[in-house]
């Protein structure tokens, strides 16, 4: 996750900093800053201070940018402090609380789907504490289906149906659902398999779910060729129709793969920025080198140099198997490749 910090007081801003390399060994990126110049046992800055920026600019532009905020402080400063920002809890990132002793991480806003639960729990872990999670569904100790899918990187199409089932399973129910892919482990409490009327579909089909909740892994790649100067428009449509092609949801799609003299064309740039895709670039002989049988064209290897680009970079970037060939729509060319998915409901154990 990206991450930002900020502490209020001289024992909360040494607490920031232990938390920044704490959780960066953890595999986030984190920055910390604190509201005022501190000095550390060096008698430099324990933290960078803010300048010329106000707590509240200073929170609008970490809801912008960071996935998770952490303030070193009492509650109160952070609810007021974010309070003008408040979206909903499927766009606000994850915010937690920490007393500058470390002995409390509050987790106070997005703790399932932002992640709010989970980093509290890796405070605790790092400080000694205790991670003062409420919500319900972690309280009985059921797994949360949005907090799942937010640990293991999944997507949730008509996120508001999680409240249905998080209603049912906290009433005793069960959970049926249907899944697409092979199913390994023991299933937790409350969910069963079915295909009958399921309340959850885990899938990358974009067929209607009817009244369940799809939850998407984002195991596709998306290939992409296209004439110089092509508008993102083109290339939408050509993408468009290979997904369609396929059956997939674009929530399934992980990123966009090219071949190197592509990975500046600002019409896919712009498209990829659009859908909120990272693009992945190879070499000529990085695409030539990639085994499997994909469709040539002459025309295309006297231009770059490799006889196909779409197909063999979806290949390339996704690591699987290629499940739609090249689709061609006015200048564009897209093809999908799809990774090897594999469902287990388990909920992560925290690590300190």
């Amino acid at each position: 996750m990206e991450l930002r910090i900020i502490a209020f007081t001289p024992r909360g801003a040494l607490l920031a900093r232990e938390l920044s390399a704490g959780l960066e060994a953890l595999g986030h990126r984190c920055a910390a800053c604190s509201f005022r110049a501190f000095p550390g046992a060096d008698g430099r800055e324990a933290l960078p201070a803010l300048e010329r920026q106000s707590l509240s600019q200073w929170t609008g532009a970490a809801f912008r940018e960071a996935e998770g905020l952490i303030f070193v402080s009492a509650c109160g400063i952070a609810v007021r402090a974010m309070a003008p920002y408040l979206q909903s809890k499927h766009a606000d990132p994850g915010v937690v609380a920490v007393d500058e002793g470390g002995r409390f991480a509050v987790p106070l806003l997005s703790g399932h789907t932002g992640g709010a639960n989970r980093l509290a729990r890796q405070i605790a872990a790092i400080t000694g504490g205790v991670a003062a999670v409420t919500t319900a569904t972690d309280g009985a100790g059921l797994l949360a289906i949005d907090d799942w899918a937010a640990e293991n990187g999944w997507r949730l199409e008509e996120p508001d149906r999680v409240k249905a089932i998080s209603a049912a399973l906290l009433a005793g129910g069960r959970v049926s659902f249907r899944s697409d892919f092979p199913v390994r482990g023991p299933l937790p409490r409350g969910y069963l398999p079915g295909e009958r009327a399921p309340r959850l579909w885990f899938t990358m089909s974009s067929a209607p779910a009817g009244e369940a909740l799809k939850v998407l892994p984002p195991a596709l790649w998306v290939g992409i060729g296209c004439r110089r100067g092509a508008p993102p428009e083109q290339i939408a449509a050509a993408v468009e129709a290979a997904l369609a092609a396929g059956g997939f949801s674009p929530l399934s799609v992980a990123g966009a793969a090219t071949i190197h003299r592509k990975r500046d064309e600002p019409g896919l740039l712009e498209y990829c920025r659009r859908m909120g895709w990272p693009l992945q670039s190879f070499s000529p002989e990085e695409l030539a080198a990639v085994p499997g049988r994909f469709s040539a064209s002459p025309f295309v290897r006297e231009v770059t140099g490799v006889d196909n680009v779409c197909e063999r970079a979806a290949v390339l970037a996704g690591g699987g198997r290629l499940a739609v060939g090249k689709t061609v729509r006015d200048g564009a060319t897209a093809a999908i490749a799809a990774g090897e998915v594999l469902l287990r409901l388990e909920k992560k154990e925290e690590t300190g």
